[in-house]
């Protein structure tokens, strides 16, 4: 029996960034399942960021970033799906970085 090697290649997405303006701003939507995950707060103070499962109809606060957190998510297996939109709520002393790569299937 063969063994066959399908590569894959691991791709960046666009960077999706957005200046914090004191209330809930959109960040970006996913637009590919990602594999590694960059949540960025790049402002001097927290940011709370919520996920929207249904295009910002619902708004649910997912975690409080504090000032300059970063957190990178490695989601071989588990991940937010295609879709998922971040939005932000912090006060306007900086930007919130959504970063990612995907698979090229």
């Amino acid at each position: 029996m063969s063994l066959y090697i399908y590569p894959q290649q691991m791709l960046p997405a666009a960077e999706q960034i957005v200046a914090m303006t004191g209330s809930s701003v959109a960040i970006g939507t996913l637009n590919h399942v990602p594999v590694k995950l960059i949540l960025d707060n790049q402002s001097t103070a927290s940011t709370v960021l919520s996920i929207s499962l249904n295009g910002g109809q619902t708004l649910i606060p997912w975690k409080t970033f504090t000032a300059g957190e970063v957190l990178v998510l490695d989601g071989d297996i588990y991940m937010f799906p295609k879709g998922t939109a971040f939005y932000g709520n912090g006060t306007a002393s900086g930007s919130f970085s959504v970063s990612y790569t995907y698979i090229n299937l």
